[in-house]
């Protein structure tokens, strides 16, 4: 960690002065003339004024351990109430975190409802929401400041994980129709309080996490968090081997001058299920496509050599002057480096004569034109299966500095909440070539986890493209109280963003260069009507865009693509019961991508990119707290009866494939979760809840569907004081097999049934 902070003091030398004063100078100046007019005003009225007096709040408020409910959110630049924001906002909390054992980010995206997940390679790399690509576009964030998207992420240093619904590109800049992600990290506090989580259980699962706050001054803290987790299997074939630490010092915590270190380690070193084959089983040309419903859904049929290595290094400061006046500045600065390094097998059965001898041919035959069908045969035990060759080595450099400036001021007889700033980002991203890798010996459906690798010194790395981007971004936001119920929010931002891609190859006139320069406007407005303290009601209208370097990549195609575009409507409501302990989230939502690109590895060559159209609508509903003192409810539910292409690729089929008229991908008509816990006695709490997903279809809609699914978990945990407490879970209790995440020739299953018995000790 020393050398990453060195580095990160070594970037920002070399980045030109005048780069970061700009950053804070829009937002300091409008600091200093708001202070000027009040001033100026007091003065030619010939009163006198007293010095301003700054009166900082040092209570400290709940933390998510303590509530599955949240009532603030930070996600839309700066802490707010979640009532005074007008869009969709589904908060994860770490106690919801803790009672479902929930130990990554994916794990904790299940439990929000309208989350789907494409079998990418590794990582939260593709995330659907609303039924539009999420991660894949760097919409997941860490305390507001992108987080690339190709590593395993823990929830160790999570306090909360917050989902924005619809458009965010006036806050975030470039990103995709369906939402943002955002991670709130573990901050240090003024106060002494320590925990140590011990876990243990199935497939060899031990886990051990660490939570140590120390207060060092009276306005200071230090806050170390750590983790270390090894198993045999996830529930679904991978083994884990992972740690990680952070570290957050605080100086100043609630004064005048407020600042922020922080560090970030995490390393994996995981193994990888890269999927099972879609088959059409018992030698019937004319079954529906299934699961491989003959497998434990522990199964693993990958080499033993494979694995998903990678993980994330980032020093984060940061600096918040609070002024006289009530406004606030905040200026982050992060350094980071991620890296992957993934050896991974497609399994696919082994072809007939009819279809070929190579593994590389897939269980699906067919194109993207037309519906596609899966190789059929009678399978067994003795079904001999191929494993492919999908190496997938990545590293990325970033810097990102952003400045935010908040203030709450009258002015034209109207209270205002204003909210401006400036961020830049510079992100450095290297993919590697992989060759000398060995045939891999096949296997069967009988013989899981057979043992079998191949010899990885034989690989030889080369770089094979390279991607340098840089983003500025400007925004202003102000929210306007017309009246004691009313509220008007209007935002603006303007983005630049440039990229330049090298692709290296063995000829000098066969290697390519491409850059492209975009600067885009991103629109937001809302309307906030709150007739009493426990009702709120909004409309929302927001904008949002993808450049064609948000995959980090060019070609002679996406270089002289222009930007998709999107627009997100929404109306909602957020309610409280009347003591304020429950509140229930309700939202209509109608979302249009337009000038979609069409970019898939199997059609890339041949199709151009700005081609398509699509629109979903639907319903959406929260409901969180305590109905009463010993029952405490989460549950988030989405409908989505509309998902529809509306202009297909080119030379696509209407209603076939990703033609017009086909529902969109990856996006289940119903998918939510609900979890609910009850106080039994003083010491004894119970606890169970659900997942479920309807039927969807995997991307480019092959012509069948992933079969709908349940899931039920259970918890049960013991406090012998306020100190020691032991928790048990079970994790899909009735070992339901079902598909995960989806691709078009292969569904990575979810986990079996899991056991995990905690032991928690608070000092």
């Amino acid at each position: 960690m020393e050398v990453l902070v060195a580095n990160l003091s070594k970037r920002l030398r070399q980045r030109t002065a005048q780069q970061f004063v700009l950053l804070p100078v829009a937002a300091v100046v409008l600091s200093v003339s708001t202070s000027v007019c009040a001033q100026t005003a007091a003065t030619n009225s010939g009163e006198k004024t007293l010095a301003p007096v700054l009166v900082i709040e040092k209570a400290i408020a709940p933390e998510g351990k303590d509530a599955v409910r949240a009532t603030e959110t930070g996600i839309g630049k700066g802490k707010q109430a979640l009532r005074d924001i007008p869009q969709s906002i589904t908060v994860v909390t770490e106690k919801l975190i803790d009672d479902r054992n929930l130990d990554t980010l994916k794990e904790a995206l299940h439990n929000t409802a309208g989350i789907s997940f494409l079998a990418a390679e590794g990582g939260e790399e593709d995330i659907r929401l609303r039924g539009f690509s999420l991660a894949a576009t760097g919409d997941i964030f860490v305390d507001g400041m992108r987080d690339p998207a190709f590593y395993d992420r823990d929830t160790f240093n999570n306090d909360r994980i917050e989902l924005l619904r619809g458009s965010a590109s006036m806050l975030f800049g470039r990103g995709s129709t369906g939402g943002a992600v955002n991670q709130v990290s573990k901050q240090a506090r003024a106060m002494d309080e320590s925990s140590v989580d011990v876990t243990v259980g199935s497939h060899g699962y031990k886990r051990a996490v660490g939570d140590f706050n120390i207060q060092s001054g009276e306005n200071a803290g230090l806050r170390i968090t750590a983790m270390a987790t090894k198993a045999d299997s996830n529930g679904s074939g991978s083994s884990i081997d992972k740690k990680g630490i952070a570290a957050n010092y605080r100086l100043g915590i609630g004064t005048q001058d407020e600042f922020s270190v922080g560090l970030y380690y995490l390393d994996n070193n995981n193994g990888m299920n890269y999927g099972l084959p879609w088959i059409r089983a018992n030698g019937n040309e004319t079954s529906n496509v299934g699961l491989m419903t003959n497998v434990d859904p522990n199964a693993y049929y990958g080499m033993a050599s494979d694995y998903n290595k990678g993980g994330a290094k980032a020093a984060t400061l940061t600096h918040t002057h609070r002024f006289d006046d009530g406004g606030e500045l905040k200026t982050t600065a992060r350094q980071g480096s991620y890296d992957r390094d993934q050896r991974a097998s497609a399994v696919r059965r082994q072809p007939s004569n009819k279809d070929g001898t190579s593994c590389q041919t897939p269980f699906v035959t067919g194109s993207t034109t037309t519906r596609q069908t899966a190789v059929f045969g009678v399978l067994d035990d003795s079904t001999v299966l191929c494993r492919g060759t999908n190496n997938k080595i990545q590293d990325m450099q970033t810097t990102y500095v952003q400045s935010d400036y908040s203030k709450k001021f009258d002015a034209l007889g109207v209270k205002h909440e204003m909210l401006t700033g400036i961020d830049y980002a510079h992100e450095k991203f290297t993919n590697y070539n992989a060759t000398g890798t060995l045939v891999k010996a096949n296997t069967t459906v009988g013989t899981p986890s057979n043992g079998v690798g191949v010899n990885e010194d034989l690989r030889v790395l080369s770089v094979g493209r390279t991607f340098d981007a840089t983003a500025l971004g400007l925004y202003v936001q102000d929210m306007v109280q017309v009246t004691p119920e009313l509220k008007v929010l209007g935002g603006l931002r303007l983005d630049n963003f440039k990229g330049k891609y090298n692709a290296a190859a063995a000829t000098a006139a066969a290697a390519a260069y491409n850059e492209r320069s975009d600067t885009l406007l991103s629109k937001r407005l809302g309307v906030l009507y709150q007739p009493s303290s426990t009702t709120s009601f909004h409309a929302s209208y927001g904008t949002s865009f993808n450049t064609s370097g948000d995959t980090y990549q060019y070609d002679n195609q996406t270089a002289n693509t222009k930007p998709e575009g999107s627009v997100n409507y929404e109306i909602g409501a957020k309610i409280d019961s009347a003591d304020k302990r429950f509140t229930t989230r309700l939202a209509l939502f109608y979302a249009i991508k337009n000038n979609e690109r069409n970019r898939d590895p199997d059609s890339a060559a041949t199709q151009n990119l700005l081609s398509g159209k699509r629109h979903a609508a639907g319903f959406e509903i929260d409901v969180t707290g305590r109905l009463t003192k010993e029952l405490e409810i989460y549950g988030s539910y989405a409908f989505t009866p509309i998902a529809k292409i509306d202009v297909g690729a080119p030379g696509s089929v209407a209603g076939v494939g990703e033609g017009a008229g086909t529902r969109s991908s990856l996006t289940p008509k119903h998918s939510g979760t609900v979890w609910a816990t009850y106080q039994v006695t003083s010491q004894l709490r119970l606890g169970a809840g659900v997942n479920f997903r309807s039927e969807q279809t995997p991307n480019r809609n092959p012509g069948w569907a992933a079969p709908s699914f349940v899931t039920a978990d259970v918890m049960a945990e013991y406090a012998f004081n306020d100190k020691f407490t032991l928790k048990a879970n079970v994790t899909n209790v009735a070992n339901k097999l079902y598909a995960d995440a989806l691709y078009t020739g292969h569904y990575i299953p979810g986990a079996g049934r899991v056991y995990a018995l905690t032991a928690s000790l608070k000092f």
